[in-house]
């Protein structure tokens, strides 16, 4: 899967689902300032993730994300390692 296909994918369900402003999503935004999200909401990302993109992450994935950039990084980076 294309890199523009994942953040584009990833934006869409970030704003409908998590209601972040998507002025508020760059490559650089903080991620998990910009969320604001608790652990329960982490639970819900995965399956969100999951679900879009058939690739489960776990607690040491969310560990290397900083910024959205890495975000969409690591789902590219589980996506290749399925194929």
């Amino acid at each position: 899967m294309e890199r523009e296909k994942i953040v584009a994918i990833a934006n869409d369900f970030l704003i409908n689902e998590f209601e972040v402003d998507g002025d508020e999503i760059s490559n650089d935004a903080h991620f998990k300032k910009t969320l604001g999200l608790d652990s329960l909401d982490y639970i819900d990302l995965v399956v969100v993730i999951e679900s879009n993109f058939g690739v489960k992450l776990g607690e040491a994935d969310f560990k290397d994300i900083i910024t959205f950039n890495d975000f969409y990084s690591v789902i590219e980076n589980k996506i290749s390692l399925k194929m």
